[in-house]
């Protein structure tokens, strides 16, 4: 069964993140005080077919940037304890997502070294997606993610003008990618090393 528990709580946040990666990401509960996590995160576990639950409280009032970046390391910590040793898994993924003008291409790599390639070009129309969430928040989820799974993102923005779309595309291909990247298709651990 690859499923964890993992919660984490600090003096500015308080994040509970179970999952089952081999869920079909129709049973998800998702609590957060910040409504574009909220949805980028339905977005992961509807796309990547990964049931998940997630509870994030946190201090708001100041910004939203300390609740995004704990609740993408309870979640990147979450996924590397239910791949367990990675034996079977695929590894790779990588996904192509269009949204409107915007296009965005993703690539995963459950390789066991944590890495974060996010080339998104900024103009002023996507410095904010939200009056309250700066697209600068959306490489800090990806960041703190990668961090904790221990793993290789490059998230590349081909096109794209309207902050919203962009990042939604962003999320989506990554959801793919994940989805690819963690199937089962074999029994061996996909390393020449033997390990990951």
């Amino acid at each position: 069964m690859r499923q964890a528990t993992i919660t984490r709580t600090t003096k500015e946040t308080n994040v509970s993140v179970t999952l089952d990666l081999d869920g079909d990401g129709t049973h998800s509960k998702i609590e957060t005080p910040v409504g574009f996590l909220s949805h980028m995160l339905d977005v992961i576990a509807r796309h990547g077919r990964i049931d998940l639950d997630i509870v994030s409280t946190g201090d708001t009032h100041i910004d939203y940037h300390h609740t995004v970046e704990d609740t993408a390391l309870v979640l990147g910590e979450a996924f590397a304890q239910a791949l367990g040793d990675k034996r079977g898994i695929r590894r790779f993924g990588h996904a192509y997502v269009p949204l409107d003008e915007a296009l965005a291409r993703v690539v995963v790599d459950f390789a066991g070294r944590p890495f974060l390639v996010f080339d998104v070009p900024f103009d002023r129309e996507m410095l904010l997606i939200h009056k309250d969430f700066p697209f600068a928040l959306v490489e800090e989820f990806f960041k703190s993610f990668a961090n904790k799974c221990a793993c290789n993102i490059h998230v590349d923005l081909i096109r794209g003008r309207n902050g919203h779309h962009a990042a939604e595309s962003i999320f989506k291909a990554f959801a793919i990618a994940l989805r690819e990247a963690k199937s089962v298709v074999g029994t061996d651990i996909p390393s020449t090393k033997g390990v990951i």
